[in-house]
């Protein structure tokens, strides 16, 4: 039985997946987008939102952690200066994964895992879409006038009878 046996091997090595995922974390801070396969990207996502979340706090300690699993003080320096500005108030979820379809060798299904506050498409978009919600009525005219009328004819059609009851 596989009880609590939740961690993709991703069919690699511990010290294969390890580099793997610290050359993808490095590419995906280096170009804030990269494509991957679905099941990377999920795994890729597990191990690099707790280093951006260390570099909020921009301590010597904390550039130490974040080195030993990246290896690149270049990347380290982009993550601290430029990403960790944009994700201070950020409380997580700092990567978006967006399926693409499948790949055409292998049939693999296919994703774009990307830094969320660096896509300016969705946060134009996100900005552009704010229009007032407006509730459609059951019937099958326009919703302001028909909600009016019915109001403004049922308190006539009462009065009327209680004017001939009172002849």
């Amino acid at each position: 039985m596989r009880h609590n046996k939740k961690f993709n091997h991703l069919g690699r090595t511990a010290s294969h997946r390890k580099a793997m995922l610290a050359n993808m974390a490095c590419s995906l801070i280096k170009h804030k987008r990269i494509t991957t396969t679905v099941e990377k990207a999920k795994a890729l996502r597990k191990y690099v939102e707790p280093l951006l979340t260390k570099s909020k706090t921009d301590t010597t300690h904390s550039r130490r952690l974040v080195f030993k699993d990246l290896q690149d003080k270049y990347v380290v320096t982009e993550l601290f200066k430029e990403i960790s500005a944009k994700i201070a108030d950020r409380p997580g979820g700092y990567t978006r994964i967006i399926k693409t379809g499948h790949r055409l060798g292998d049939n693999a299904s296919m994703c774009f895992i990307e830094l969320v506050d660096y896509n300016e498409n969705m946060l134009k978009e996100k900005v552009a879409k704010k229009p007032a919600r407006t509730r459609r009525s059951k019937k099958s005219g326009a919703a302001a006038p028909a909600a009016e009328t019915p109001a403004t004819e049922a308190p006539a059609a009462v009065e009327e009878p209680k004017a001939e009851a009172a002849e």
